[in-house]
């Protein structure tokens, strides 16, 4: 097979109004059918501009270039097709039959939003991401989380920190959460953060002491245990408004509350970024 000079190397240009990484995908497989090929690729995205297409059109013709697209956008598509014509440039829609086909069977309308895709993959790692470090930094297992956390919850045991975090974490939010016990001094990381960044969650003793019964019961372990004695609650409780008190951060009350409501209001004070009491 002939080796073409350099000069007659045939030339690709790849268009986007996003990165242009399934453009360059679909048109790599496209060579390898070819043997590799000796064709040059130019990836051309981020294009927001007729100007920005005038320009490389203009050049691909000098080149007697072709140009295979990813735009979604139907003023650029317009602008590069009608170019096109008139300049006599091959030209070739990867996206187009495709969400043509999508439309006609959902008969949905389409976006014609760049960079979806890569808007729904950094969410799903951004989620994956959190949840990960509100398994990490659970339970006051490394205070060291606490200064890197979004949100910080603290409260006595049972009080839905866990669920909490890990609600926030489906959401994106890092979370992590320090249980205060009256016989161990919380972690001075407490102290360091924002105010607005922690969540205090207190809860109705006689509620918290049926949770703690029934957790007792589903362990196996015996219901008079003093971590279900109504006393030692309230004592508990009463410790750990002191220390939220000291932090100076806003206090959610639980009772009766559920997981997504609660998550609600802590967003809405880790949003607005000051503390309201």
């Amino acid at each position: 097979m002939n080796t073409l000079h350099n000069s007659q190397v045939p030339v690709v240009y790849i268009l986007s109004d996003s990165i242009g990484e399934t453009g360059e995908l679909v048109v790599k497989a496209a060579i390898s059918q070819f043997n590799g090929g000796n064709i040059e690729l130019e990836r051309k995205p981020y294009l927001k501009s007729a100007a920005q297409i005038d320009a490389i059109l203009e050049k691909a013709a000098q080149r007697n270039g072709a140009i295979f697209y990813t735009i979604v956008r139907p003023d650029l598509k317009e602008v590069l097709e009608t170019k096109a014509h008139a300049l006599g440039i091959t030209h070739v829609d990867i996206m187009g039959p495709v969400i043509d086909g999508l439309q006609a069977v959902t008969r949905l309308s389409p976006r014609n939003e760049p960079g979806l895709i890569r808007k729904i993959d950094q969410a799903y790692y951004t989620k994956i991401e959190a949840i990960e470090f509100a398994v990490k930094f659970d339970d006051g297992k490394d205070p060291r989380g606490l200064l890197q956390a979004d949100i910080v919850i603290t409260g006595v045991s049972r009080a839905s920190k866990t669920p909490l975090c890990m609600y926030l974490a489906h959401k994106g939010i890092k979370a992590a959460n320090v249980p205060l016990v009256k016989e161990i001094p919380p972690p001075s990381e407490l102290f360091q953060v924002a105010a607005h960044k922690i969540v205090g969650l207190t809860i109705k003793p006689s509620l918290l002491f049926e949770i703690r019964r029934e957790r007792l019961k589903a362990m196996g372990l015996q219901p008079s245990s003093n971590y279900a004695n109504l006393e030692r609650i309230i004592e508990e409780l009463d410790y750990a408004q002191d220390i939220m008190r000291k932090v100076g951060c806003p206090v959610i009350d639980i009772t009766n509350k559920a997981t997504e409501e609660t998550a609600e209001r802590v967003l809405d004070f880790y949003r607005k970024g000051v503390v309201e009491q």
